[in-house]
């Protein structure tokens, strides 16, 4: 028992399992998503909106949580940072991932969120002015390899191609605008702590997507929807939005947004076996090649530790 206690206790000072439970938490996200639409006339923006709304409490009890560790007082251009990365994390990159699952399997939409570690290297290189080794563009390849290889699954289950490509187009948006907030949490780590960055960033999103909502519909006709769209939109708000966030920004003020990003490979193989097990989704040949050789690609990057942005911000820093 004292042995079990001492690896978790050191996992858990390392980031890896907060980068682990945040998989966990954010695999099981597609599945609710597909649950929801399964149980109800719901459209994308309105279950993002009962998402978020759920979540906005807690996310405010982050924020008040985290009032006592220090951190100073937010300035103009804090306020503008945080307000960016919750319109890149929770608004833009969740909105875009809600549309895309109409059109395809819980399966193939984790195996194309899974491209945002590329996507984090290539922000990265971008920023520090330095071009991708020959490592990291190989591994990218094999990355998208792999996802062409999971999508003649999902053409051939559908039958509808189009349709296919025009998921697959909103949820590799979803995962742009995702690397786009890992890699701006790993800079703010640096100037406030983890759980007041992930209640901050939760908070903005959340009244983004509320204001979206209520531009386009009227509250009233959440209230008609059935009980087990609000369940499923609870489950989320809590185990796929609210803890996972907090994990992610335990995990990237230990490890950074890179090696954060690459702990997280059983987040696709969760999300295949529970479509299967939950969902009934079918599992092919297709899909078991394409998702080795994407986590095998993503396994293969690797940063430069001592110019990774975010890698090791200090005690202050927060996700």
């Amino acid at each position: 028992m004292n042995a079990f206690r001492s690896l978790i206790q050191r996992q858990l000072q390392s980031g890896a399992l907060y980068a682990v439970l945040a998989a966990l938490g954010f695999s099981f996200k597609a599945i609710f998503v597909k649950l929801a639409y399964a149980a109800g006339p719901v459209d994308a923006i309105s279950l993002l909106a009962m998402r978020m709304g759920l979540s906005l409490p807690l996310f405010a009890w982050l924020v008040w949580a985290s009032r006592g560790q220090g951190s100073a007082p937010l300035n103009l251009g804090d306020g503008l940072r945080v307000a960016l990365l919750g319109l890149f994390g929770y608004y833009l990159a969740s909105l875009f991932d809600f549309y895309g699952l109409q059109y395809i399997s819980a399966g193939l939409e984790r195996l194309i969120l899974f491209t945002y570690p590329t996507l984090v290297l290539v922000f990265q290189a971008i920023a520090l002015r330095e071009r991708p080794s020959l490592r990291t563009l190989s591994a990218m390849g094999l990355c998208y390899l792999g996802l062409g290889i999971a999508f003649v699954h999902d053409i051939s289950v559908a039958g509808v191609g189009q349709q296919v490509v025009l998921g697959s187009l909103w949820v590799f948006a979803s995962a742009v605008t995702y690397a786009l907030y890992y890699a701006g949490t790993g800079m703010m780590l640096k100037r406030m702590g983890s759980m007041r960055l992930a209640g901050l960033c939760g908070t903005a999103s959340s009244l983004m997507v509320l204001a979206h909502y209520l531009m386009v519909a009227p509250v009233g006709q959440l209230w008609q929807l059935p009980s087990a769209v609000w369940v499923n939109a609870g489950l989320m708000a809590v185990f796929s939005t609210v803890l996972p966030i907090y994990w992610v920004a335990l995990a990237i003020q230990r490890l950074g947004p890179t090696h954060t990003a690459a702990v997280g490979n059983l987040g696709p193989v969760l999300t295949v076996l529970a479509s299967w097990a939950i969902l009934n989704e079918e599992i092919s040949l297709y899909q078991v090649v394409g998702l080795a050789v994407v986590l095998f690609a993503v396994s293969r990057l690797k940063p430069r530790a001592k110019k990774d942005i975010g890698a090791a911000p200090g005690k202050g820093a927060t996700a």
